[in-house]
């Protein structure tokens, strides 16, 4: 039976202009993770100009290909399988599976032992790259569910971010689009009821969308507010900023 095989989409001018911020932070010689989706594919394709770039990552798709192949990932840097790329999975194209085919620079190792947060801090400038179904305006993540019904699992988005966080210039990123297809804002005052929290907000460093990167970092709850309503769709921002300080009571 033939592997079961997913072609990557192309990206939309949305989620390139997501990958040109997360880009942006990314410097030469950090080693990568990335978590499933198209924004992840759409910051790859802005990394040709990189250098020394690694990978341990829980999954990788055919975003990384012609990285590898060009020399742009080549993992020279990194502290942990240095000189080799680190994954558990993979999920593509036949020729993402033709590639990793008895490749010795791809190393599989069980997610034990690439999701454990002590071996992922151990690579400097380790930057993680994870989306989320929502996110507050003091950093809180939800990703495993619309409220209380849940959407998806919680991945290894919990160990990479708090890696990231604990790396020698590390980077904990998550990028979203900042609303929904129906035009629901995905940046909100609070968490919808049931809604849980996968990523703390003493864990996350940068949230990101179409609009811009909040660097929550160090931040006070009230400048973290201001971070956020920065990079939520204009049709929303001021009902956030309005919803949140009503409900606090905070002036």
């Amino acid at each position: 039976m033939p592997i079961s095989s997913h072609t990557m989409e192309e990206t939309s001018p949305l989620e390139d202009k997501i990958g040109n911020y997360i880009a942006s932070l990314i410097e030469d010689e950090s080693t990568l993770q990335m978590g499933i989706g198209s924004i992840p594919n759409a910051a790859l394709s802005k990394l040709t100009n990189h250098k020394n770039l690694g990978l341990h990552t829980e999954m990788f798709s055919d975003g990384v290909i012609d990285l590898i192949e060009s020399n742009v990932i080549n993992g020279n840097y990194k502290g942990v399988s240095r000189g080799r790329a680190l994954a558990t999975f993979v999920i593509g194209s036949q020729r993402l599976y033709d590639f990793v085919n008895d490749n010795p620079f791809i190393e599989m190792k069980e997610s034990i032992y690439v999701n454990d947060t002590a071996r992922i801090r151990k690579n400097p400038k380790m930057v993680a790259i994870n989306s989320a179904i929502e996110v507050d305006v003091t950093g809180q993540v939800c990703a495993d569910s619309i409220g209380a019904r849940m959407y998806s699992g919680v991945g290894g988005q919990m160990d990479f971010i708090r890696g990231a966080s604990l790396s020698e210039g590390g980077k904990a990123i998550i990028a979203l689009p900042s609303i929904t297809k129906n035009g629901d804002s995905r940046i909100v005052p609070f968490l919808k009821q049931g809604a849980g929290v996968v990523t703390t907000r003493s864990h996350i460093q940068y949230i990101i969308t179409e609009n811009g990167i909040a660097d929550l970092y160090g931040k006070t709850l009230r400048q973290r507010v201001a971070e956020m309503v920065k990079i939520a769709h204009p049709n929303h921002q001021e009902w956030i900023d309005r919803e949140y300080y009503n409900l606090t009571n905070c002036k």
